[in-house]
């Protein structure tokens, strides 16, 4: 039986990366699926993501008249997503190991050890969240730079009939996709790791950055199924969202505990 401090080397070690491929998504999606009816965490996206989503867009985008911020608003709000989705994380991981996994036990990850690194690796998705807000108003002021009073119409006439429209379009969008990139390398499986092995943020970052590295064909199409179960989901006025974001949040454990050596 390995001592004390064989057992602390192996925590802090490395960790390795595995190979996996299209049907290690699927079944990442149907364990995340089978988590969600086992718990119904969504009770926990009802009560505060849902309407803190909602108040937050209608705030920002109709109260203060900064209608050209919604698209970047809900696009960007998908880099936090790996940030949010923490509680469902520890729910998936108790499950495993056949312990209670109500979900109220998703609040339990605010007393984890490992607190202050999810909170530093949450403070850097934030940080590149609110970096593509700004250089999405840069973009906007500085291609169409419309009155503040614009009406919805004559922006959407704007961005789809100019010139500088579509300059925005494909400059905005090539930009959001260097964000999501960024965003989605270091995060893809960096949280599931610290709260499971209470590694340092910079260890879980560049464990996820290998993972993308060693996967690139297979993390693109995970970062596309993401992306489009987040827009089905946005749809309905961000409803949808009330089972998206849980079924991915626990799919991404599973992901995690494929892509990374146990």
């Amino acid at each position: 039986m390995p001592d004390a401090g064989t057992r602390l080397a192996a925590q802090h070690a490395e960790p390795k990366i595995n190979i996996i491929t299209t049907r290690d998504l699927r079944d990442a999606l149907l364990r995340g699926w089978e988590d969600f009816k086992a718990q119904p965490s969504h009770v926990v996206f009802i009560a505060l993501i849902y309407p803190v989503a909602g108040v937050m867009l209608a705030q920002l985008t109709v109260t203060y008249n900064i209608f050209p911020l919604l698209f970047p608003l809900l696009g960007g709000f998908a880099l936090l997503g790996p940030f949010a989705a923490i509680g469902l994380y520890e729910i998936s991981r108790r499950r495993e190991l056949g312990m209670d996994s109500s979900w109220n036990h998703a609040f339990g990850i605010l007393r984890s050890r490992s607190i202050g690194q999810i909170a530093l690796l949450g403070a850097m998705l934030t940080g590149l969240f609110i970096a593509w807000l700004f250089a999405a108003w840069f973009i906007y002021r500085g291609l169409l730079d419309l009155p503040a009073d614009v009406s919805t119409p004559d922006f959407l006439r704007a961005v789809f009939t100019t010139f500088n429209g579509w300059v925005m379009i494909i400059v905005g969008n090539s930009l959001g996709l260097l964000f999501a990139i960024i965003a989605f390398s270091i995060s893809v499986v960096s949280f599931p790791l610290i709260i499971d092995r209470h590694v340092e943020a910079a260890t879980a970052i560049k464990t996820s950055i290998a993972a993308v590295e060693a996967n690139p064909r297979v993390m693109m199409y995970w970062g596309l199924m993401v992306t489009g179960l987040l827009v089905l989901g946005c749809l309905p006025v961000l409803v949808g969202l009330v089972v998206v974001m849980p079924v991915l949040g626990h799919a991404t454990w599973h992901l995690y505990r494929k892509v990374v050596e146990a």
